[in-house]
């Protein structure tokens, strides 16, 4: 394979090290101080001050190619060329003497909609997780491989922030005429693999393709469910089902062809890990395995409840790791699609069907809730919208990818479910969190088509259809208030996150009124605060 750089204008480096093993890579990394082994063979390393993606320093290059079909904005922050060209001149000069490691790969199981990738790292951690994360060259792709987009990691260059034209000393910056990322002074892991996200979430809807921010797996009647969901909603728990195969945990397309895996690999949050709960996860923590940020102790033990360094620690592990893994990363047209959301005030039912209106704006809102702990400053819950549940990461407007749901629901039938994976009986603090194996059961109900067969109500308020019964599950817990003591309390946070949702909602431009009057609406007369 061609290991030539010229074209990303990188002549000068110390050592370079192409496609190299896994076993390699972890070698490597302990060797040059990146990291040390867990007692289960994990490589566990440190991120240092950015533990998490660093939104407000994620930019892209305004030009012809972006000026008017970005979503500019707070989430989508323009940057000149100029400023990119500065920046990506002095990464290179600080690549000079250094060792760097390459990872060829791609993105996309299907080969028609697939992105040929380069990663150039300052860091043998990094590369083991690009190898992990990402999907790899047949033997007989690696003498001809021509990488379509390049990413370019340098975490021990900082910039000058305001001087160069930026925020801070960290950048994410992307270039779709030069098809390059280049990454600079943060050390976090999971800005290769969102940036690479983000180029494909601009790329595919041209193709007349559907990116998606979910999970997806397939069971044993090759029947394909998708689980959309924004962090600590379940996600990826819930779609590594050890009855089901795992199709992927994170970022998928949906062509007519089918849902496709972008990756090949999964990066699961690990705080409080259960192994009982969570053991397809748990079991895939071992050699060639990357830990970002959790605690180990002297006998290189891993305590999953200690958040001593951040909420997001993370484990970065191939597909292969799973038992249950659909190894082509491909399934069928989805069946079944579950919009998952953790609502901490304990008011959205544990189930309910949506219709396709509903489905799209619940789509465009992507609500979940934050409670206490999960970030600093956070005491009470915090309501969270993303739209298409994965807005940081979505290019375009989100209505361009609700369109394409839309489609897709017309074209297919799908049926589309809310899931709530949060409180009842008085929300956060004041009840407990729905049981997994209850959540699990109504799922599993949704996909097997039982819940076809009960009767719905509509709720008053949210105007979703809620099941008069689940098989596997209390009938009394369908419907929400039936857990709460005080039903007046429970009248009041109801009205107050219908409100919430109406007022994000108004946001949104050029979408249909049948899809805002699909959404939740309170009465006009009830107060606006909880």
């Amino acid at each position: 394979m061609c290991t030539d750089l010229n074209y990303l204008n990188i002549k000068e480096y110390k050592n370079l090290y192409q496609n190299l093993s896994v076993s390699e890579l972890v070698e490597l990394s302990i060797k040059r101080g990146e990291g040390k082994l867990s007692d289960t063979g994990a490589l566990v390393i440190n991120t240092g001050k950015y533990t998490g993606r660093s939104p407000k320093d994620r930019f892209i290059v305004k030009q012809k190619s972006t000026a008017h079909q970005v979503n500019w904005g707070d989430v989508n922050l323009p940057i000149s060329e100029e400023v990119f060209n500065n920046l990506y001149k002095d990464v290179i000069q600080y690549l000079k003497d250094k060792d760097l490691f390459v990872f060829n790969g791609f993105v996309g199981a299907i080969k028609e909609y697939s992105l040929p990738i380069k990663v150039v790292c300052e860091y043998a951690s990094q590369a083991l997780f690009s190898t992990n994360l990402f999907r790899k060259l047949d033997l007989d792709e690696i003498d001809n491989f021509k990488a379509e987009f390049s990413i370019i990691s340098a975490p021990g260059f900082k910039a000058k922030g305001k001087e160069d034209g930026i925020n801070s000393e960290a950048f994410i910056i992307i270039n779709f005429d030069k098809r390059i990322v280049l990454i600079g002074g943060t050390r976090y892991c999971g800005e290769i693999k969102k940036a690479v996200f983000s180029i494909m979430n601009f790329l595919l809807p041209k193709k007349h393709v559907m990116p998606m921010h979910c999970s997806a797996n397939i069971d044993e009647n090759q029947n394909t469910t998708i689980f959309f969901g924004l962090s600590g909603t379940g996600k990826t728990t819930l779609s590594a089902d050890p009855l089901k195969k795992l199709i992927g945990d994170d970022e998928h397309g949906w062509s007519d062809k089918g849902v496709f895996n972008f990756e090949g690999g999964c990066y699961a949050k690990t705080i409080r890990l259960d192994k009982d709960k969570e053991k397809e996860i748990y079991n895939a923590i071992k050699f060639g395995t990357v830990l970002e940020n959790v605690v180990v102790n002297s006998h290189r033990q891993v305590d999953y409840n200690n958040n001593k360094y951040t909420e997001n620690t993370r484990a970065a592990y191939p597909l292969e790791y799973i038992k249950n893994v659909k190894e082509d990363g491909i399934g069928k047209v989805p069946k079944t699609i579950i919009f998952l959301t953790a609502d901490a005030f304990g008011v959205i039912p544990p189930i309910s069907k949506l219709s396709r209106e509903a489905a799209l704006y619940h789509f465009i809102s992507g609500y979940t809730s934050k409670v206490a702990g999960t970030e600093r400053g956070i005491v009470e819950p915090k309501v969270t919208f993303s739209a298409c549940f994965g807005e940081p990461f979505m290019l375009l407007d989100p209505y361009v990818y609700a369109k394409l749901l839309g489609e897709n629901i017309d074209k297919y039938g799908t049926h589309i479910y809310l899931v709530n994976t949060g409180w009842l009986s008085g929300g956060f603090k004041k009840g407990s969190r729905i049981k997994l194996s209850y959540t699990r059961a109504m799922i599993n109900a949704a996909i097997d088509g039982k819940l076809e067969k009960v009767k719905f109500v509509e709720h008053p308020i949210f105007k979703v259809l809620v099941p008069q019964e689940c098989p596997g599950v209390p009938s009394y817990i369908l419907n929400p208030i039936n857990t709460w003591e005080n039903k007046k309390d429970y009248i009041d946070k109801t009205v107050y996150l219908a409100h919430k949702f109406e007022e994000n909602f108004k946001k949104f431009k050029h979408v249909p009124e049948s899809i805002i009057n699909a959404g939740p609406a309170a009465p006009n007369d009830t107060v606006k605060s909880a």
